[in-house]
């Protein structure tokens, strides 16, 4: 009964926190910008919605497939169709509460498969640690493309409101670059300072402890009997997850001429919300609005687009969350349970 109870707090945290952040981005609206938002979902093309789901889908069978690759060096051989059921179900049980979903589909490989829990678990951690490998190397190549854009995004949404409200003009690179240094002379002297508590205190042993696991995730690719096959699994994840984005850009006029660069943008900055609020819900629009406005979308436009991308992500995850979760027993009916295990295994035992 307390766990349940604390389930529900949980989701309902996330779900109130997502609200919250629907409410921050409306509340400076107009009824007129709000109209506009609700036009242009009316007038959007959802067949291109449609569309997006197609990419998303395969970037969640290559997710499986890739995944598999992870328990082969354990000796085991579980069905694929059993380990794509269970990556559908697990996204499904993570839009309501962060990290179920991992628990989940080891979960289903432990019932269905019989690989121990704690074996499967680890590998779910090795795959989220690359994953996030790759994403901070995105993020940063992101970055470097989008310089510009964000130089140009800043002055126009920091130093043009502070400039107008303090009636002063500011020098927007000379500024810039001398805040930057400031901060890292700042943070430099902080961390030589109070450097004994810094290494003592428990965000910091979190933080070395991330990087270590970092760190073992990317040793344990040796282990694969495929590891370039396996980064380029990771390559094709990340490449289908930029087409579901990039292809929600034609629903609507205004965005259907936004290039690569834009999804690309959209992408990594979006991931971000989604690792902040459970689902993205609420955040995510929000985002999307924001990163849109770099490449000169109205905000309302954006906003609208952002609740798009959202959608066509998760739709897939529920209609083939409740599938899977459907036809798991009875694809296993007459054959789940027994002992996957590669013939090495049995040969040293």
């Amino acid at each position: 009964m307390k766990k349940k109870i604390i389930s529900v707090l949980r989701f309902s945290i996330f779900l109130s926190i997502g609200i919250f952040f629907i409410w921050l981005f409306l509340r400076n609206l107009t009824p007129e910008q709000k109209h506009e938002i609700l036009i242009s979902l009316g007038k959007a093309n959802y067949w291109w919605i449609v569309a997006a789901i197609f990419p998303g889908i395969l970037s969640h069978v290559v997710r499986a497939v890739r995944w598999k690759m992870l328990l082969e060096p354990l000796g085991y051989q579980p069905k694929t169709t059993n380990i794509i059921f269970s990556v559908f179900i697990g996204y499904l049980a993570n839009l309501a509460l962060p990290r179920l979903g991992e628990v989940s589909r080891c979960g289903i490989l432990t019932k269905y498969e019989k690989i121990p829990f704690n074996k499967s678990f680890g590998t779910v951690i090795t795959e989220r640690t690359i994953d996030m490998l790759f994403f901070i190397l995105l993020f940063f190549i992101n970055l470097a493309f989008q310089l510009t854009k964000l130089y140009s995004y800043i002055e126009r949404k920091v130093y043009q409101p502070l400039s107008q409200k303090f009636n002063y003009k500011i020098d927007f690179t000379g500024s810039l670059t001398y805040l930057v240094l400031a901060v890292i002379i700042v943070l430099v002297l902080l961390f030589w300072i109070f450097r004994k508590q810094i290494i003592y205190s428990k965000i910091y042993l979190k933080i070395r402890t991330l990087i270590l696991g970092l760190l073992e995730g990317m040793k344990s690719l040796l282990k694969i009997k495929k590891p370039l096959l396996f980064i380029a699994y990771t390559v094709i994840i990340w490449f289908l997850y930029l087409m579901m984005a990039y292809v929600v850009f034609f629903a609507m006029p205004q965005t259907s001429s936004l290039g690569l660069d834009a999804g690309f943008a959209v992408l990594i900055f979006g991931s971000i919300g989604i690792m902040v609020v459970q689902g993205g819900i609420g955040i995510y629009p929000a985002i999307v609005a924001e990163t849109l406005f770099i490449y000169s979308i109205p905000e309302t436009t954006g906003y609208a687009m952002g609740w798009l991308i959202w959608l066509s992500q998760n739709v897939i995850i529920v209609i083939f969350g409740v599938a899977s979760t459907l036809l798991l027993p009875i694809y296993n009916k007459n054959d789940y349970g027994k002992d996957r295990i590669h013939p090495i295994e049995n040969t040293e035992a």
